[in-house]
């Protein structure tokens, strides 16, 4: 009886966190619809880069694979999560293409062509070559190396506040909703008992909290030197 309980307990406990993962998730996939809106509005790309859309898309499509109960029975959450940035990604990556120049249509059309091609290569690859054991070490490592490998933008962003002393390009809310998703996925990944789950998120939490930590440190030391001078002037 104690055992059911506890196995309804971590049930429950695995089932919030992964839906708690997915509505942080959610409203970090929604953030580029401003830039996009004014892409629409303008009927134009600007400066704008279409790379990130194509890398979260690749890495969205190889996570959703890992996530389906084919490949990992018992992480659903994974799957849903993912499906939706896919739908998300491909949306931006339509609208892109759509308005950006010739050149900048055919680079685009020829990257996505090429993350579904991997990603197919990927499917074929981990159904024909290993047993169902191996096939979710196969899609596992994979999906830690393509998470791990989007750490490179929280990364560049760290080492340009602490280079400007300026959080103008930390927004808090995107930082916050980027731990609390990371937070989530590690605590079900931990509940999940799935390292391919908690080790990149338990990574995204670290970076997650050293970017709040320093959103905090150089809004304080930025409001101190705006109140400087204003204190020197009633001196």
């Amino acid at each position: 009886m104690l055992s059911n309980s506890c196995l309804s307990s971590n049930s429950i406990s695995s089932a919030a966190a992964g839906i708690a993962g997915n509505v942080f998730a959610l409203v970090l996939f929604m953030c580029p619809i401003p830039t996009f809106q004014r892409i629409v509005r303008n009927r134009s790309t600007e400066q704008f880069s279409g790379s990130p859309y194509i890398y979260t898309l690749l890495n969205s499509l190889i996570c959703l694979w890992y996530g389906l109960p084919l490949m990992s029975p018992g992480i659903i959450m994974v799957a849903t999560v993912n499906g939706i940035g896919v739908v998300f990604q491909a949306v931006y990556i339509i609208i892109f293409i759509a308005y950006t120049n010739k050149a900048r249509k055919v680079k685009m059309s020829g990257l996505s062509i090429s993350v579904l091609m991997l990603f197919l290569v990927v499917v074929i690859t981990s159904l024909q070559f290993f047993n169902s054991r191996s096939q979710q070490m196969f899609v596992g490592y994979l999906s830690v190396a393509s998470l791990i490998s989007m750490f490179a933008s929280p990364l560049f962003i760290i080492k340009l506040v602490i280079k400007t002393r300026s959080i103008e390009y930390m927004p808090f809310y995107l930082s916050f909703s980027t731990f609390l998703m990371s937070l989530s996925f590690l605590a079900y990944g931990l509940l999940k008992a799935d390292p391919f789950i908690y080790f990149p998120n338990g990574i995204g939490t670290i970076l997650g909290i050293i970017q709040l930590a320093l959103y905090f440190y150089y809004k304080s030391a930025s409001t101190d030197h705006l109140r400087e001078p204003l204190m020197n002037s009633c001196a």
